[in-house]
């Protein structure tokens, strides 16, 4: 057992001086995952149950420790365990990272999200940050926790199960919540006993408040693949004929306008999603579409909208977006008097 421990100590020591490589490693899982998650289903599959069974020795951490002393004899150092809950919220960001950059839109504010996640990993892997700033603050380190687990799960759970982007996303929120309780009393350990009540009142709000903002969290799941405007459409070949640019007031109302979108999803689409039309930052018509098409060309619908206002000049924007309201992608345009 003493050879054990040491062999242990030793390794941690060695990725200690190297906090980068297990971030690298991690990330490069996430690529690979995000490549074969249709082609090699089985092995995106079996790194999302190893990332979630790192997760599941986190929660039951004290009694493990406790048992291995107790059959062994070897006393687990809080090193090893600190370092340990670094690496898996290292290990969780850097995996999901890819998902996210693939599928941002990025004029839009899932930008701001996806660009959390970066800092979040960053942080994760310069210990003065890590050590020195975020976990010295109980509450901001508790949020990180509960936002990392929340971040891998909007990816494995998809991945696993092949559920919705509404059923991921209110799962990984609640989950989130519930599996962080029972870790608050490792990462508050010399807390007030009244904390703890007003910790998980705090990540219940942050994640109401999240939900309220789904928009901004881009789908890890689904991917825009392409998108077009068209005064025509061959309903056959499912494709808009001469996607244009410059629109006109006139145009418009004699032709209407077609807008077409393809979008990516690896797991399958078994879920509503709409096109939604805003004028000037004001919502105008929102058309539930026909959804068909297969996983290489992506699921390819269109809707026609042909009742445009009295004055349609201005811009416009077409928004990709499920029933939960995540926006998957959108296209911009302008409409000219003349």
């Amino acid at each position: 057992m003493n050879y054990l421990k040491n062999v242990i100590t030793k390794f941690v020591f060695m990725m200690q001086k190297r906090p980068g490589l297990m971030a690298v490693l991690a990330f490069c899982s996430g690529v690979a995952s995000y490549v074969f998650v249709e082609r090699k289903e089985s092995f995106s599959q079996l790194i999302s149950i190893l990332l979630l069974v790192t997760w599941l020795w986190l929660l039951i951490d004290n009694w493990l420790r406790d048992k291995v002393e107790e059959r062994f004899g070897v006393a687990v150092s809080p090193n090893v365990v600190r370092f340990a809950l670094q690496v898996v919220q290292q290990e969780s960001l850097f995996f999901a990272l890819p998902f996210f950059l693939a599928v941002t839109t990025w004029d839009h504010g899932q930008a701001a999200f996806t660009a959390l996640i970066i800092l979040c990993a960053f942080v994760s892997v310069v210990d003065p940050l890590y050590y020195k700033k975020l976990a010295r603050h109980s509450v901001w380190f508790s949020v990180f926790h509960s936002f990392s687990l929340f971040v891998v799960l909007s990816v494995t759970l998809p991945i696993l199960l092949k559920l919705t982007t509404s059923q991921s996303f209110e799962i990984a929120l609640v989950t989130a919540v519930i599996l962080t309780i029972p870790s608050l009393g490792n990462l508050m350990p010399n807390a007030k006993w009244w904390r703890f009540p007003l910790l998980v009142l705090l990540l219940c709000a942050l994640s109401a408040g999240l939900w309220q903002l789904r928009s901004f969290v881009p789908p890890a799941a689904l991917r825009l693949t392409d998108m077009s405007v068209s005064y025509q459409l061959d309903e056959q070949a499912r494709k808009p004929i001469e996607p244009i640019q410059k629109l006109t007031e006139y145009d418009l109302h004699q032709k209407g306008l077609y807008s077409f979108s393809a979008v990516k999803a690896p797991r399958g689409l078994n879920e509503k999603v709409f096109h939604v039309w805003v004028h000037n930052r004001k919502e105008v018509e929102r058309i539930a579409l026909d959804i068909s098409g297969g996983r290489k060309e992506g699921y390819r619908a269109w809707s026609h909208k042909t009742n445009f206002p009295a004055n349609p000049a201005g811009k416009w924007v077409v928004k990709v977006v499920t029933e939960s309201g995540q926006l998957i992608g959108q296209r911009r345009f302008e409409v000219t008097e003349v």
